[in-house]
């Protein structure tokens, strides 16, 4: 379970989670693996994005690793056991991955706010995944992204051939895939699989510059314009601007679009309440 940070309890939790001025922070909290995807850092994290949907007061996340590396992906260890998810027949497996890590990609893709990976170290295999999974990502000079699987002898097992090719498109994709190789923070920029890259020690304070600017927006409206951006990956240009109609009608009738438009006519700075 993730653990809200409040000293020396929160230590051991595979998850450690902070708030402050509507932006809350999940760290990946198993240094000692590297920030593997354990199951129970599998439970963390969507026990926290759950508890992040839930609560209003939120408008964005940033998600980074312990240590120096944000994750190396699956447990090889796990692997070499055939424990947990790793465990039992092929098909005992298949219900492993959809019961186990694939929760991951369905809980962050449901996030209804805006999410930041800060991406600290090495982001490797579904490591690296989990960075895609978040809408915007930031990554340290010290940062390497690979999608590793096949030097496993596995396949991307956690949507990452979902993510991969929307993120830095079909071909790039492929070549990341098939030769399995890892690639520095600077070629990420160049391909647009990172947003922007810091010196080691800024990274945070990016990051949560960047959560602050978004956090600056109304809350409801923040959640539906993200919940456009999502369905309009898929759905006909109709579609979208039917939602978009619907949505925005609710827009009109909060009271901090009141309050947006008050403020720019009296050239003051706005105070949303989300409401």
């Amino acid at each position: 379970m993730a653990s809200e940070v409040r000293g020396e309890k929160a230590v051991n939790e595979p998850v450690l989670v902070s708030k402050r001025d509507g932006v809350t922070v999940l760290t990946l909290n198993r240094p000692e693996s590297r920030n593997a995807l354990s199951d129970d850092v599998v439970d963390a994290v969507e026990d926290a994005v759950h508890a992040i949907n839930a609560d209003l007061g939120v408008r964005a996340v940033i998600l980074t690793g312990a240590g120096s590396v944000f994750s190396s992906g699956g447990n090889v260890k796990d692997m070499r056991q055939r424990q947990g998810m790793f465990q039992g027949s092929p098909a005992e497996i298949r219900e492993g991955y959809r019961r186990g890590i694939q929760r991951i990609p369905r809980a962050l893709y449901h996030c209804e706010v805006p999410t930041i990976a800060a991406v600290n170290g090495p982001a490797i295999g579904a490591g690296l995944d989990l960075a895609l999974m978040c809408d915007i990502r930031i990554a340290s000079t010290a940062a390497t992204f690979a999608e590793s699987f096949l030097k496993l002898g596995i396949v991307p097992g956690d949507g990452g051939a979902w993510f991969l090719p929307r993120v830095v498109g079909l071909s790039r994709a492929c070549t990341m895939t098939y030769t399995a190789e890892a690639i520095d923070a600077a070629t990420a920029e160049q391909w647009g699989l990172v947003s922007h890259t810091t010196e080691p020690g800024d990274l945070l304070d990016a990051a949560h510059d960047l959560a602050r600017r978004i956090a600056t927006h109304p809350p409801h409206a923040l959640r539906m314009t993200k919940r456009l951006l999502r369905e309009g990956q898929h759905q006909s240009l109709e579609s979208t601007l039917e939602l978009s109609a619907a949505l925005q009608a609710l827009a009109h009738h909060t009271v901090d679009h009141q309050e947006a438009i008050e403020a720019m006519f009296g050239k003051r700075p706005p105070r949303f309440t989300g409401k």
